[in-house]
C-alpha cells in the first residue's frame, strides 16, 4: 500500500536522480543528426564513422568501472555532482574540437560521465523508492533518456541547416541539461541506504520517515543493518552466495539489451532511413516518430511495470523485438526494405523495447544486489552493457553496409530471442519486494540450478 508513503517528496527524490539520464539520452542521441556532418568535416569512412559514435560508449565503460567503487566509498550525491559538471565541460570541448582526434578524445571524457551517470542514478532511485512503487519510479530514469533522446532530436533537425559549424552547436547545447541536472541533484540528500550503511543512522532515519513515516523508517534502518556484511567494501564481497548468482543474471542481461540492437537503432536511425530511401531531411524529421514512440510506450511502462512484474515484461518485450528484427530481415531479403515499411518495423520494434525492456532493465539491475555491495556489484552489468555497446556501435556500419542487411538483422533477432529466453530461466520476479528481501531470495537459491520467481 501506498497511503503511508509521501509521494511528492519521494517523486523529487526519484526525478532528481533520473535527470541523469537526460544526459544519457542526450548525449547518445545528439550524434545521430551530427554523424553526416562530421562525416564531411573529417573525411569519415566507415570505421571511422564508427569511432565517432562509438568513443562516447568506450568512456561509458571506464566511467562506471569507477563509478560504482566511489559510489560505495564517497556516497552517491558528491558523484553526481562530480558527472554534472562533467558532462558540462565536455560538451564544449567537444564542440571546440579543431580536429577529429580531439573530438573522439572529447567524447571520449564525456563518456566517463555518461557511464558514472548510468550507474549511479538507477542505483539512487532504487535506494529511495518505497518497494511498492519502486518499478515506476525506476521507469522515471528510462522516461528521461527517452526526453533526452528526443530533445537531441529536436536540437539537431533545428540546427541542420545553420552552416558548417551547426554540428558544433548541436553539440555545445550538451551545457543546458547538465546545468539542470546539477541544480536538483544540489537540492537532494545523499541516499538513505549508504548514510545507514556508514553509520550516520540519525540522518539515513530522517529521510526514510519523510519518505514512508516512522515505523517504516525504523523497520528499514533494522533492515539495512542487518544485511551489513563483514567483506562489504571489498571485490571478495562479490563471490558471496547473495551475490554471484545474481551477478551472472545480470551480466547476461547486459550482453543481450545491447547485441538486440537497441542503440544501434537509436544512432544509426537517419543512417537506417537513408538507406531505405529518405533523403537527409526526411531521415532527420523521422527521428522525430523514434522519439516520439519511445516515449508513449515508455509511459506505458508507467502503468504496467508494477501491476505485472519485471519478468513477463522482459519476456513479451523480446518476443516483439525479436519478431520485428526478423521482419526487417524478411523485407530486406525480399527487396522491400524502402519507405514506410521500414519506419513501421523500427516503430514496433521500439515499442516493445521503451514499454518493456528499458524501463525494466534499469529497475532491475539496481533491486537485484545488496545494500553493501550495490555499487561494486553494479559495475559489472553496467560496464559490460557498455562494453557490448561500444562495440556493437562500432561495428554497425562495417555489418551493415559490407556484410549485409539481412545478415545483421537475423543476429539481432536472434540476440533479441536470446534475451527472452535468458530472462525466462534465470531472472527472478522482483515486484513488490524489499531491497533487502531480494538479497534473503538469492541466498536461499544459490543452491538451485535455475532462478524462480520470489
Amino acid at each position: 500500500m501506498t497511503a503511508s508513503i509521501n509521494i511528492r517528496y519521494v517523486s523529487f527524490l526519484a526525478a532528481t536522480a533520473a535527470l541523469g539520464g537526460l544526459l544519457f539520452g542526450f548525449d547518445i542521441a545528439i550524434i545521430t543528426g551530427a554523424g553526416p556532418f562530421i562525416t564531411r568535416q573529417f573525411g569519415l569512412g566507415d570505421i571511422g564513422l564508427g569511432w565517432a559514435f562509438s568513443s562516447l560508449l568506450f568512456g561509458c565503460v571506464v566511467g562506471c568501472f569507477f563509478a560504482g567503487r566511489l559510489a560505495d566509498r564517497y556516497g552517491r550525491k558528491k558523484l553526481l555532482i562530480f558527472v554534472a559538471l562533467l558532462f558540462a565541460v565536455t560538451s564544449i570541448a567537444t564542440a571546440l574540437a579543431p580536429s577529429f582526434t580531439i573530438f573522439v578524445t572529447a567524447r571520449f571524457l564525456g563518456g566517463l560521465a555518461v557511464g558514472g551517470v548510468s550507474l549511479l542514478s538507477p542505483m539512487y532511485v532504487a535506494e529511495v523508492s518505497p518497494a511498492s512503487i519502486r518499478g515506476r519510479l525506476g521507469t522515471l530514469y528510462q522516461m528521461s533518456i527517452v526526453i533526452g533522446i528526443i530533445v537531441s532530436y529536436g536540437i539537431n533537425f533545428l540546427l541542420r541547416n545553420t552552416g558548417t559549424n551547426n554540428w558544433r552547436w548541436m553539440f555545445l547545447t550538451g551545457v543546458v541539461p547538465s546545468a539542470v541536472f546539477l541544480l536538483f541533484v544540489i537540492l537532494a540528500p545523499e541516499s538513505p541506504r549508504f548514510l545507514a550503511m556508514n553509520g550516520k543512522l540519525d540522518r539515513a532515519f530522517v529521510i526514510l520517515e519523510r519518505i514512508g513515516g516512522a515505523d517504516s523508517a525504523h523497520a528499514q534502518i533494522a533492515e539495512i543493518i542487518a544485511t551489513m556484511h563483514k567483506e562489504a567494501r571489498t571485490w571478495r564481497g562479490l563471490l558471496r552466495p547473495g551475490v554471484r548468482r545474481a551477478l551472472v543474471a545480470s551480466a547476461a542481461l547486459a550482453v543481450l539489451i545491447q547485441v538486440s540492437g537497441i542503440n544501434t537503432i537509436v544512432d544509426y536511425a537517419p543512417a537506417i532511413f537513408q538507406s531505405a530511401g529518405w533523403k537527409v531531411d526526411g531521415a532527420l524529421a523521422s527521428t522525430f516518430v523514434v522519439g516520439i514512440t519511445e516515449f508513449l510506450f515508455t509511459l506505458v511502462s508507467l502503468r504496467v511495470i508494477d501491476r505485472y512484474g519485471r519478468k513477463p515484461l522482459y519476456i513479451v518485450g523480446s518476443l516483439g523485438m525479436a519478431l520485428s528484427l526478423l521482419a526487417l530481415m524478411i523485407t530486406v531479403l525480399a527487396g522491400r526494405f524502402h519507405g514506410p515499411i521500414v519506419l513501421a518495423l523500427i516503430l514496433t520494434y521500439l515499442a516493445f523495447f521503451s514499454s518493456c525492456i528499458g524501463p525494466v532493465f534499469w529497475t532491475l539491475v539496481p533491486e537485484v544486489f545488496p545494500n553493501d555491495v550495490r555499487g561494486m556489484a553494479m559495475t559489472v552489468p553496467v560496464l559490460i552493457q557498455w562494453v557490448a555497446n561500444a562495440i556493437v556501435v562500432l561495428l554497425f556500419p562495417f555489418a551493415f553496409h559490407v556484410i549485409g542487411k539481412s545478415f545483421t538483422f537475423g543476429f539481432l533477432a536472434l540476440m533479441a530471442l536470446c534475451q527472452g529466453m535468458v530472462t525466462l530461466f534465470y531472472v527472478p520476479e522482483t515486484k513488490n519486494k524489499r531491497l533487502e528481501e531480494i538479497e534473503e531470495y538469492w541466498i536461499a537459491s544459490s543452491g538451485a540450478e535455475s532462478a524462480e520467481t520470489v
